[in-house]
């Protein structure tokens, strides 16, 4: 059975500031108060998962455990159709130890380049976000939201994170990077998943 949030404490499970900003701007209409996993001093699980939702569901888990309340964790990445499916749930791997996603930006051009995808239909791609919501008692629940588009050359704008200055939404003319956030939290995978999240679990 679905269970529903209180308006306790939430912990929020991530360290990624722009993934912390965009999970805020979405729980804070509802009234729930929430902390970071890096706020608590909580560790960041090693992600060992085969899949979003496994790695969401890993990183709430541990935040709700340590926390001793309800953990929110997002695993969420891009998916390239030329590249099989790459980076996928190493999406934030590709840009190293420094998070530096110049560099995961410029490795996904470079291996489409290689594979020759310089037209839009050879750059297809999509954001997936996978939200999970964890208790103290090991009790879960699991959202997922997808938002499809094509990649462009070079990134364009500076607004958001990640990937997003090189991914343009279908029907849109402006990146995810050029975005104002309120634009792109209305229509984002994570806004995706959110939006279910919402009608499941949150106080209204």
């Amino acid at each position: 059975m679905t269970r529903r949030l209180d308006q306790g404490r939430l912990i929020v499970a991530s360290h990624n500031p722009g993934k912390l900003r965009e999970i805020d701007d979405l729980i804070g209409p509802f009234g729930i108060a929430s902390v970071s996993a890096g706020a608590l001093g909580l560790p960041e699980p090693e992600e060992t998962g085969d899949s979003f939702v496994a790695n969401a569901l890993l990183k709430a888990h541990a935040s709700a455990k340590a926390g001793k309340s309800p953990a929110l964790a997002d695993d969420s990445g891009l998916v390239v159709d030329a590249l099989g499916g790459a980076p996928g749930i190493y999406s934030a791997r590709w840009a190293g130890p420094t998070k530096d996603f110049t560099v995961a930006m410029r490795k996904v051009e470079d291996q489409l380049q290689a594979k020759g995808a310089t037209m839009p239909e050879r750059r297809r791609a999509h954001f997936i976000s996978a939200l999970a919501l964890a208790w103290p008692d090991g009790h879960e629940e699991v959202f997922e939201g997808r938002i499809d588009g094509a990649l462009v050359w070079p990134p364009r704008g500076t607004r958001g994170f990640g990937y997003d200055p090189m991914f343009l939404p279908d029907g849109e003319t402006e990146t995810f990077g050029e975005m104002a956030p309120a634009r792109k939290h209305a229509m984002s995978h994570r806004a995706r998943a959110f939006r279910l999240l919402v009608e499941a679990c949150l106080p209204r």
